[in-house]
């Protein structure tokens, strides 16, 4: 009877084991990590992750990309930044290349930045958002001008100031940054 039960143990810790790491994505591809990074360092979730500045980055990464329905909204009209996860879907790699290098974009998307990147960047943009999967829905589109969006939006179009300017700071002030954060800890590898 002691032999009936001993390997119970072993078999839930095999069964953890293994979930967890399940959890992981292995890909096997380089340009998938580097993908997560460009994300990451380019700031894509900024604007296609909804509330990702909002809460510093803390967005788990099973929510990244799927688009915002707050608009952005300016003298082109009011945009959206699109679900990445599902504009993807129907492209295959090379037409992502096409559509990222002579597709202009409106405003507040840098799609200049896209055109300019090397070829292997945006390779690896398209796998690591591929490799996410589908996920969320589709954004509000296009609002033009002389139409009032129905959804929250953010406008930029420059204000000019009424009140006397801040006095300007100086580097021994602290200057632009606010330096009584608590340095984080340095990234070692890079992908």
């Amino acid at each position: 009877m002691k032999s009936r039960y001993t390997f119970f143990p072993g078999v839930v810790l095999a069964l953890i084991t293994f979930s967890s790491h399940a959890a992981e994505p292995k890909t096997g591809d380089p340009l998938v990590e580097r993908g997560r990074y460009l994300v990451m360092i380019a700031g894509c979730n900024d604007c296609h992750t909804a509330g990702y500045m909002e809460k510093n980055g803390a967005v788990p990464e099973q929510d990244w990309l799927t688009g915002d329905s707050t608009g952005w909204r300016g003298p082109w009209g009011t945009t959206y930044a699109v679900n990445l996860r599902l504009y993807l879907q129907p492209l295959g790699e090379d037409q992502w290349l096409t559509v990222a290098r002579n597709k202009p974009a409106r405003p507040p998307m840098p799609w200049y930045a896209l055109r300019d990147m090397h070829d292997d960047d945006l390779r690896a943009l398209y796998r690591y958002i591929r490799q996410l999967g589908p996920a969320g829905s589709s954004v509000p589109g296009f609002v033009p001008p002389d139409q009032e969006p129905v959804t929250p939006y953010i406008v930029m179009v420059p204000q000019t100031g009424t009140a006397e300017p801040a006095p300007e700071k100086k580097a021994e002030d602290g200057g632009f940054f606010d330096w009584s954060f608590k340095p984080a800890k340095p990234r070692t590898t890079r992908p």
